[in-house]
C-alpha cells in the first residue's frame, strides 16, 4: 500500500510540478487511527518549491489523486498533512492475502538470495556458555532468520578460539584436578579454571570413557600427564557441552570454523608475510606492528610479541580473508560491546591485504551487558560456573522461549536487565506470555467453532468496522514493514516490540466482541480475522525462534 500510495502522489506532484525529487514523498502510517490508515507530509517541503501555503499544495495534490477502490477518503489535516483512509475492500484484500499466503506473509525476495554470513556466539571453548553468550545467541539467530524471510541466502557460523593462552590455561587446570589439585592449593594453575565443570571434565577423562562428538569417537586416553591429549579432550567436552546448550535453546549452525585450522593449514603465516610484503607492518621492540592508525585506529598494534605468539586480532584478520575467499560479499558479526577495540584492527588488517575489500566490511552488531534479577537480587554465580550465570541455568529457570523473548526485547546496544521472576509470571505483564496466550485463545475461539479453518476468509468488509477491528486490521497490516525494517536494521527487538503490540490490539478485541453469534456472515468474517491474526503471531514469534502454542 505503501508503494501504491506513492505512485499516486507521485502521478498528482507531476502535474503540478515539473522537476522535483521523488524521496520527498514519505508515506507514513500515523499512530491514531482516526488520522487515517496513511499518511504524508509531502506539501510541506513542496511549499518550499511552490512559495505557497502547504494547505494550498496539499488541497492542490488532493484534487489530482484519482479514485481508487482501495481508497475511502483522503482528507487534509493540520498544517497540511494528507491522510489516507483505506476502504473496506482493501480490508477484505489484506485479511484474504494473510489467509492465503499464511505461513509465508511477511517474507519477501530483497535480498534476491545474496550470500550473507552471520556469525554469533563464537564463545571460547573453556566453560559453559553464559548468559551473555545467550544474548547473543538469541540476537544472531533472530537476525539470520530476519535475513532469510526477506529472501538472503544466509549462513549461520560459530567460529571456536580453540587455540591460545586460555586453552592451555583450561588444560592445565583439568590437569590439576585430575591430581586432586584444587583452586586453593598453591599448585593450583595461576589463571586456571575453577568450575565445578572442571572436575566433570577431568573425572570422564580419568574414566576413559568414550563419547560420540559430532560423529567423532572422542577416547580420553587418562594418562593426566599428556597435557596435549588433555587439550583436545577438554575443547570436545566443552563443544559439546555447548552444542547441547544452543540445542536447549533452539539455535543451530551451518558451519564451525577452527582457529586452531588457522594456524594448521598456514593462513596465519599468510597473511603476516602479506602485510609485511604490503609494507604494513615494522619492527619495534623486539615484536612486529601493524600501521593499523593508517586505517583509523587510534595507535599502531602489536601482532607479533616477543615470545613469537600472535595477537589474538591476527588470526581474526586470517579468518576473515578466508570468509571473503568463501564468496561472503556481506558479513554480520554479533558479538559482545567488549569486542569493541578489534573492529578497527581486523578491518584495518583486511585493508592493509589490498584485496579490494570494502571498508566498512565486516559488519558488527555489539551487544551490551546483562544483569539477571531474581528476587530483586542481582544473580552473579553458577554453581556449575562457579563465577557467572550460564545460560543452560535461565532456559531450566524459565524456559527457552521466555530466555529468547527477554534476550532479544531491547535493543542490543542497551544494557538489559533479565528479571527472571517478571519471565515465570503467567499473566499479562509478562509479554512473552502475554504474546502467546493471544495465539491461544484464538486456537481455543477456532476450536470451539469446530468449522473447516481453510475455508475461513472475509466476504464482506464492512462488517469489520468497529473501531477495535479497524485498530487490530492496522497492527497486522503492518507486518511486512516491521519485518522488512528489522532485517533492514538487523534489529529483532522491533520484531519482539511489534508483536507485543499486535497481541495487545487482539486482546482488546477479543475482551470487546463475541465471535460464535448467530448471524453465519458477521461470525465467520471476524473469525477470518483473527485467524489472519494469528497467522502474523505464529510467524512473528518463529522470527524470534519461539513457540507459538495453541494450548496454555
Amino acid at each position: 500500500m505503501k508503494d501504491y500510495l506513492t505512485n499516486l502522489l507521485d502521478n498528482a506532484i507531476k502535474e503540478l510540478v515539473k522537476n522535483f525529487d521523488k524521496n520527498i514523498i514519505q508515506v507514513s502510517r500515523p499512530k491514531k487511527i482516526q488520522h487515517g490508515d496513511f499518511s504524508t507530509n509531502v506539501s510541506l517541503p513542496l511549499a518550499k518549491i511552490q512559495k505557497k501555503p502547504p494547505l494550498v499544495i496539499a488541497d492542490e495534490i488532493v484534487k489530482r489523486i484519482p479514485a481508487s477502490p482501495l481508497i475511502e477518503k483522503v482528507e487534509i489535516a493540520g498544517a497540511g498533512y494528507i491522510n489516507f483512509f483505506l476502504s473496506s475492500e482493501a480490508r477484505v484484500k489484506l485479511i484474504n492475502l494473510i489467509l492465503m499466503e499464511k505461513e509465508n506473509f511477511g517474507k519477501s525476495s530483497f535480498g534476491k538470495k545474496q550470500k550473507v554470513q552471520v556469525e554469533f556466539v563464537s564463545a571460547n571453548p573453556t566453560g559453559p556458555l553464559h548468559v551473555g553468550h545467550g544474548r547473543g545467541a538469541a540476537i544472531g539467530d533472530s537476525i539470520a532468520r530476519l535475513l532469510d524471510a526477506t529472501g538472503w541466502d544466509v549462513t549461520k557460523e560459530f567460529y571456536y578460539n580453540d587455540a591460545g593462552a586460555q586453552i592451555n590455561s583450561l588444560s592445565l587446570s583439568v590437569q590439576a584436578r585430575a591430581k586432586k589439585i584444587g583452586p586453593t592449593d598453591e599448585e593450583f594453575p595461576k589463571d586456571g579454571y575453577q568450575g565445578e565443570y572442571i572436575n566433570e571434565i577431568a573425572d570422564g577423562f580419568l574414566s576413559k570413557a568414550e563419547f560420540n562428538f559430532k560423529s567423532n569417537m572422542i577416547r580420553p586416553s587418562g594418562d593426566i600427564e599428556n597435557l596435549q591429549a588433555l587439550k583436545e579432550f577438554s575443547v570436545a567436552y566443552l563443544r559439546h557441552e555447548q552444542d547441547l546448550d544452543l540445542e536447549a535453546f533452539n539455535v543451530d549452525f551451518n558451519v564451525f570454523s577452527l582457529e586452531s585450522s588457522l594456524y594448521k593449514n598456514g593462513q596465519v603465516d599468510q597473511i603476516v608475510k602479506m602485510l609485511i610484503e604490503n609494507g604494513h607492518t615494522y619492527e619495534k621492540d623486539d615484536a612486529l606492528w601493524l600501521k593499523t592508525t593508517s586505517f583509523g585506529d587510534d595507535k599502531d598494534r602489536v601482532m607479533r610479541k616477543t615470545d613469537g605468539e600472535y595477537t589474538y586480532f591476527v588470526p581474526d584478520i586470517a579468518y576473515h580473508l578466508d570468509k571473503w575467499k568463501r564468496g561472503f560479499k556481506r558479513v554480520i558479526n554479533e558479538q559482545g560491546a567488549d569486542h569493541h577495540s578489534t573492529i578497527n584492527r581486523v578491518r584495518g588488517g583486511l585493508q592493509a591485504l589490498n584485496m579490494q575489500i570494502p571498508l566498512k566490511w565486516p559488519e558488527y552488531i555489539l551487544h551490551q551487558m546483562i544483569t539477571v534479577m531474581k528476587n530483586k537480587k542481582e544473580v552473579k554465580i553458577s554453581k556449575r560456573a562457579g563465577s557467572y550465570v550460564t545460560l543452560r541455568d535461565l532456559i531450566d529457570e524459565v524456559g527457552c522461549d521466555a530466555t529468547r523473548y527477554f534476550l532479544t526485547a531491547r535493543r542490543p546496544d542497551s544494557q538489559l536487565i533479565f528479571d527472571i521472576d517478571l519471565a515465570k509470571t503467567k499473566n499479562n505483564e509478562n509479554p512473552v506470555y502475554y504474546i502467546q496466550y493471544a495465539h491461544a485463545r484464538i486456537s481455543r475461539v477456532l476450536e470451539q467453532w469446530n468449522g473447516n479453518k481453510e475455508s475461513l476468509s472475509v466476504t464482506n468488509g464492512d462488517s469489520l468496522k468497529n473501531l477495535s477491528e479497524l485498530r487490530l486490521i492496522k497492527s497486522i497490516s503492518e507486518f511486512p514493514e516491521v519485518v522488512f525494517q528489522a532485517a533492514e536494521e538487523l534489529a529483532p527487538h522491533q520484531i519482539a516490540n511489534y508483536l507485543k503490540d499486535c497481541a495487545a490490539e487482539f486482546h482488546s478485541y477479543y475482551n470487546d466482541t463475541k465471535f460464535l453469534i448467530d448471524d453465519k456472515n458477521i461470525m465467520e468474517n471476524r473469525l477470518a480475522l483473527i485467524r489472519a491474526t494469528q497467522f502474523i503471531l505464529s510467524n512473528g514469534l518463529k522470527l524470534l525462534g519461539i513457540s507459538a502454542p495453541n494450548k496454555m
